[in-house]
């Protein structure tokens, strides 16, 4: 009885033991790979470099007033449509004390020059009366009289302008902003209560408003500089707006700039580029955009995925035709323009030929998406020449 328990004890130990062996020798068993294949297709590739930016106008003025002084008025917001002279706002003078008291000055020291040459061509008038002096005498103070009468004009003006902006016999007023173009005003900086100042020399001055031509807007970004030997001007864009998912604008390429800038790191070298603007279409200032820049395409050519194609030790592009179920042979190709995900075949793939993926080809994606795109292939990469 013994000999029987201790057996069965045995027996159900060793049952763990020989499942576990069962296990890891069926783990063992590799399991037969089973390639998939995809076919070459006629679709149109386009090879294309990325620019980011944004979208603005082409021409876009900044309103300055005339005079430094206190905003009192406003009278446009955003988004409306002025036409040039229209009155924007109001500035209020405020007298600078030094200023006032130097100007007052000038025009008490004018009317005492003035009063001066008076009396002194009265008294020569007598004189000529009296046959005492001659007429020359009496007309070189006439002629002082009428310089320090003028003096005294003027100072009186230059207090006026210092007090009030203007003088009375000045055509418009200085006080009243007004556009300068025509447009729209897409941006107000300041607010009624605001202390704003002319340009001078010194400082570029107070933005009342910016005007713009919003019928006429411009692609402005940077690419790097590694694709920037490879865009001229000319160059058709396609822009695609963050803001406007739907649409997609054409553009033309009109301006490289010849020096680079370093952004981020990295040198990067301004473009600007027309865009044509569909009707009906509205596209507000400052839009973030992104430009896909056509480098080169070729429309309705046979393509394959470039992750379909491998290389051998020299370099040379073949890919792997099946000829019966799971038989594959090797066949050379030779491969025209890719855009990174798509490549052109040329030679050595048919359109009826089963090409197979590789193992490291990544997601299978037997219908390929038409045009191209700038994002990087997955497929094998030529060896480096040693």
């Amino acid at each position: 009885m013994k000999r029987i328990l201790m057996g069965l004890l045995i027996l159900l130990a060793c049952i763990p033991i020989l499942g576990s062996f069962f296990y890891l020798y069926k783990k063992s068993q590799a399991k037969p790979v089973v390639f998939k294949t995809e076919t070459a297709q006629t679709i149109d590739i386009r090879k294309k470099t990325v620019a980011t930016g944004s979208v603005v106008p082409r021409q876009s003025v900044d309103i300055k007033p005339k005079i430094t002084g206190i905003l009192t008025e406003l009278d446009v917001d955003p988004g409306k449509i002025v036409k040039q002279g229209d009155q924007l706002g109001k500035v209020a003078i405020i007298p600078d004390a030094p200023t006032v008291n130097s100007a007052e000055s000038g025009v008490r020291t004018a009317q005492i020059t003035a009063e001066n040459a008076k009396r002194e061509l009265d008294r020569e008038e007598n004189l000529f009366k009296q046959g005492v002096v001659s007429e020359t005498e009496l007309f070189k103070f006439r002629t002082d009289y009428a310089l320090a009468k003028a003096q005294a004009e003027t100072a009186g003006s230059n207090l006026q302008i210092v007090k009030e902006g203007q003088t009375r016999g000045q055509k418009g007023s200085t006080l009243v902003v007004t556009a300068t173009v025509e447009g729209m005003v897409i941006d107000v900086p300041v607010k009624v209560g605001y202390s704003v100042i002319q340009a001078n020399s010194f400082n570029p001055g107070t933005t009342i408003a910016t005007i713009a031509n919003m019928g006429d807007m411009i692609f402005d970004g940077h690419v790097d500089e590694s694709e920037v030997a490879k865009i001229k001007e000319g160059m058709k864009l396609q822009i695609k707006v963050g803001a406007i998912e739907k649409d997609t604008f054409e553009g033309k390429l009109e301006y490289i700039a010849p020096q680079g800038k370093e952004i981020d790191g990295a040198i990067q070298f301004e473009i600007k580029a027309a865009i044509t603007q569909k009707e009906g279409q509205y596209i507000r200032a400052g839009y973030s955009a992104n430009a896909d820049i056509v480098l080169d395409e070729k429309p309705h050519v046979l393509a394959i995925r470039e992750a379909l194609v491998q290389y051998d030790k020299d370099g040379k592009p073949f890919v792997e035709i099946e000829t019966t179920p799971q038989t594959f042979v090797k066949k050379d190709v030779k491969l025209g323009l890719s855009d990174g995900i798509n490549v052109e075949v040329l030679s050595g793939v048919s359109a009826t030929d089963k090409v197979k993926i590789p193992e490291n080809a990544g997601p299978d994606k037997p219908d390929m998406p038409p045009g191209g795109g700038s994002g990087k292939g997955s497929g094998n990469k030529p060896p480096a020449k040693k």
